[in-house]
């Protein structure tokens, strides 16, 4: 079962990052996301195609020591290919997330749960809902692009494609 994002207390305010995919509307916490940069500097992850399940990881992006495995938002979210501009790089996790923009930093004061229609893979995928500038947004779960086991299935095929390149840090 997944926790639910904790509701800030009333007044409280949460920093969260508006960004879109194709036509979507997403929000990120801020301080889950350590930059926000362009696509620059990455690189395909391998030769050949990638387990189904991993497919939306077919790119690295080697940043300060670390390499990020860069998730592709809109095979992530089930979306028709968007036009991606930026990349999320976030803080907790080697994983950077493709966007095809990001608007801007707004503070929220409530979170809401999950209406129960939502009773897929969205369960994981979103934190929450709010309402910004008068429209319904999902608050993004950080977590949910790549699992400890996806990163470490990434890392593995990354290593055996290239035995040479150092081995991807996991969190």
């Amino acid at each position: 079962m997944r926790q639910q994002g904790a509701k800030p207390p009333k007044g409280a305010q949460e920093a969260v990052i508006l960004f879109a995919i194709g036509e979507f509307k997403f929000a990120i916490a801020a301080n889950a996301v350590r930059e926000i940069r362009g696509l620059e500097g990455m690189e395909r992850t391998a030769n050949g195609p990638l387990p189904s399940p991993l497919a939306k990881a077919g790119f690295i992006l080697q940043r300060d020591g670390t390499t990020y495995f860069v998730v592709d938002g809109a095979k992530h979210f089930h979306l028709a290919a968007g036009n991606p501009q930026r990349l999320l790089v976030l803080r907790q996790s080697p994983v950077a997330v493709l966007a095809d923009s990001a608007d801007r930093i707004v503070e929220i004061s409530v979170l809401h749960e999950l209406p129960l229609v939502f009773t897929g893979e969205e369960r994981d995928w979103y934190r929450g809902l709010a309402i910004i500038d008068g429209d319904v947004v999902p608050i993004v779960n950080p977590g949910a692009f790549l699992s400890k086991h996806e990163q470490s299935a990434l890392a593995a095929a990354l290593q055996r494609a290239n035995p040479a390149t150092r081995r991807a840090e996991a969190v």
